[in-house]
């Protein structure tokens, strides 16, 4: 008996060297194990990302035709029927907004059952909680009722409804499933890259937008689905979108110009806080009127009233800054239009207010820039004029509506590259562009600490958050 014991004596009380082996033995299984789960571990991030860089190159091409469709087919509509009654009938021009918004009205009533749009904040809302999702309809509402809003005279722009619509598409793809759970954010912000760098040519600006505005944050998955949705949009703008939205060189600029650029840069942060107050009075002003027709229409005529009298009001007004540049830069300018531009300045985001308050489909982008390029115009022609200052135009147009749009949307480097991107050599402007947007986005952000995009998420129901700060 002691005989078969004793193999098990010796295996319990082994001399201190096999131990030592033992241990080592017992270490190397559990860095072996621990290695190979790493190398899993990396192996299934790989898988995850090359899976999310190639679902958002597909919704970058999805987007990109989406914004494209929707950029053309508004710009030509619009051009055809401004030019169409400005020849036959310009009194058409103070009914048409009203036809416009009634049309959105009774779209939404019958063809969309009575879902409303809420803009970019509702996709903050979706990003916020997991399980509420962009239904599908959203895609061709705001497609149709962006459209629809400014080619009747509706004084906003399409780049809302286009990133409302793109961010549906991202949407979608999370969905179905094709990327991992965790990646709805990636997804969301891959389309809102690609739409806003097809309607400003550039993909950097796009980018920019998803991870400044949409996103918030950056991490490694956003980078990877914005880098690659914007490759997409890169690559459709130059191949079948290249010409800049507007036809002016920028030639030189000063260094003794920079003071003015920072003043700009204030001014333009106080036009958006205006831009800003009253979009949101206007709206909850306009909530409060429960008569769906005295809504409709007492928005709509006041909008058309402004338009007739202004027509450089109509529509998102880009074609009215092209106007407004041609006629400042001619050596037959008179002064007195200095009158015209400042009404421009004023009446521009009072003219966005009422068309989205009535019932409208956009947002601040498209009069951010245009009232902020009215705004450059009108200061740089005052110093001139008082100070005998020899201020370019042009400059100074660019530059106030990058200040006006950055402290808008509190984007600073979205605003920079996106207004760079308007003109052929725009980035000929980057020192200036790049202080004014700072300057503007800081005067703002002292004054309000919300834009119209988050001011719901900062205050409760019903209630607009209360002025804070001075400038």
């Amino acid at each position: 008996m002691s005989n078969e014991k004793e193999p098990l004596s010796c295996f319990l009380f082994l001399p201190g060297e096999a131990n030592l082996y033992l241990t080592l033995q017992s270490l190397h299984v559990i860095l072996k194990s621990l290695l190979y789960s790493s190398a899993m571990r990396k192996k299934i991030l790989l898988y995850h990302y090359t899976r999310l860089f190639t679902v958002s190159l597909f919704i970058g091409l999805v987007c990109a035709i989406l914004a494209e469709s929707l950029k053309r087919l508004t710009e030509h509509t619009e051009h055809f029927m401004y030019n169409w009654i400005e020849q036959t009938e310009p009194l058409l021009l103070f009914i048409l907004p009203s036809v416009g918004i009634t049309i959105i009205y009774f779209l939404r009533k019958y063809l969309f059952k009575n879902r409303k749009n809420k803009g970019i904040t509702e996709i903050y809302k979706t990003l916020d909680q997991r399980k509420d999702h962009l239904p599908l309809f959203k895609i061709p509402s705001h497609y149709i009722n962006g459209f629809v809003t400014v080619i009747f005279g509706g004084s906003t722009g399409i780049e809302v409804s286009t990133v409302v619509a793109t961010a549906t598409v991202g949407n979608a793809a999370y969905e179905r499933g094709h990327t991992a759970f965790a990646y709805k954010k990636e997804l969301v912000c891959a389309g809102v890259a690609a739409g806003v760098a097809v309607l400003f040519g550039s993909p950097l600006a796009g980018w920019l937008f998803a991870v400044e505005v949409i996103a918030r944050k950056v991490s490694k998955t956003i980078l990877i689905s914005c880098t690659a949705a914007a490759l997409v949009a890169g690559l459709w703008v130059h191949f079948f979108d290249a010409v800049p939205l507007l036809p002016f060189a920028v030639n030189t600029w000063k260094l003794t110009s920079i003071p003015f650029y920072i003043i700009l840069g204030a001014l333009g942060g106080l036009l958006a806080v205006y831009t800003t107050i009253l979009v949101i009075r206007v709206k909850e002003l306009f909530a409060s009127i429960h008569n769906n027709f005295i809504r409709v229409n007492l928005g709509a005529l006041m909008v058309g009233s402004m338009i007739y009298s202004l027509p450089y009001l109509f529509g998102d007004s880009y074609h009215g800054l092209k106007e407004v540049l041609n006629t400042v830069t001619t050596s037959s300018f008179d002064p007195s239009f200095l009158w015209i531009i400042l009404l421009l300045v004023i009446l521009k985001p009072v003219a966005a207010s009422l068309t989205l308050g009535a019932g409208g489909d956009g947002g601040v982008f498209a009069p951010s820039i245009v009232a902020g390029s009215f705004l450059g115009i009108l200061f740089a022609i005052c110093c001139n004029y008082l100070l005998g200052t020899q201020l370019v135009l042009l400059n100074f147009a660019l530059v106030g509506a990058a200040a006006t749009l950055a402290a808008a949307i509190h984007a600073p480097l979205t605003a920079l590259f996106l207004v760079c991107s308007l003109v052929p050599n725009g980035y000929h402007l980057f020192v200036p562009v790049l202080l004014g947007s700072y300057v503007g986005k800081l005067c703002a952000a002292k004054i309000l600490p919300y834009n119209v995009y988050t001011y719901h998420l900062s205050a409760p129901k019903n209630e607009v958050p209360a002025i804070t700060g001075q400038l």
